[in-house]
């Protein structure tokens, strides 16, 4: 069981920050943009974009902003009630970490961060069930060992083939093409990395376009289903309420009012 205690994005270029003796919190940061610095244990940790870390409760830090450089971040703390059945829970050192399941880890950090700032109803239990979502998926790449740089290179071109063709059908066979290698191999090393499959990472592509033409364009719903490649709008419905967590409709009252 964790409890939280604190959720917030850090943005900017003019941030200090020094750890709380007396908050006896666990900490996770996730860096979504840009570069900072963690000095923990007098260890300097130049952290990047896509880099997590894990810092043990009790353990001293002090980080700040590169000057000139901004950046973001997501950060959790938290105390612990009662397992260290994970992994991650079991150290005493600190974990700096490059999860190949970013874009995971990173929609359950928005999540978390979401229901601190609107407080709805059972936020608390919800966090708690994101965060540790979260801890299970580090905690199965630290049993998995780490991921080669390579396989890393490989996963990352595949991710940017996909973000220049999301609204096109995508096969292992193009994806394979992509890194040089055979397409089940390109396929399983994509899972693998990730923690998705190829057709679960090009649904979550478009259903954020999807989510931001909701709310930013005048197009309607099956516009946008077309527009994504969804020729059959219940299933673009089905697609996105299960990606995002709600209907499409639901994003339709935020659009800006037209003159």
């Amino acid at each position: 069981m964790v409890t939280p205690i604190d959720v917030r994005q850090i943005n900017g270029v003019d941030w200090y920050e020094e750890a709380d003796p007396a908050k006896r919190a666990w900490r996770l940061s996730l860096v979504t943009y840009g570069t900072c610095v963690y000095w923990l244990n007098g260890d300097k940790q130049i952290m990047k974009k896509g880099e997590l870390l894990v810092i043990p409760a009790g353990v001293p830090f002090y980080a700040k902003s590169i000057p000139t450089v901004t950046h973001t971040q997501i950060v959790v703390e938290w105390t612990e009630d009662v397992s260290r059945a994970l992994p991650v829970l079991g150290r005493e050192d600190v974990l700096k970490h490059k999860p190949g399941c970013y874009e995971l880890l990173l929609e359950r950090m928005k999540g978390i961060h979401q229901q601190w700032q609107e407080r709805p109803s059972y936020y608390a239990m919800m966090i708690e069930a994101l965060l540790t979502e979260v801890l299970i998926y580090i905690s199965r790449e630290l049993d998995r060992g780490a991921i080669p740089s390579e396989k890393h290179l490989h996963a990352e071109r595949m991710k940017s083939y996909i973000e220049r063709h999301y609204r096109e059908k995508i096969t292992k066979e193009e994806l394979g093409d992509a890194i040089g290698k055979t397409p089940n191999y390109a396929a399983a090393l994509f899972k693998s990395v990730t923690g998705q499959t190829i057709s679960q990472y090009v649904h979550a592509q478009r259903m954020k376009r999807a989510a931001y033409l909701l709310t930013e364009s005048q197009l309607t719903v099956q516009e946008i289903a077309v527009f994504l490649g969804y020729q059959d709008l219940s299933y673009f419905y089905r697609t996105y309420k299960r990606v995002m967590g709600t209907a499409p409709s639901d994003l339709l009252h935020e659009r800006p009012r037209t003159i």
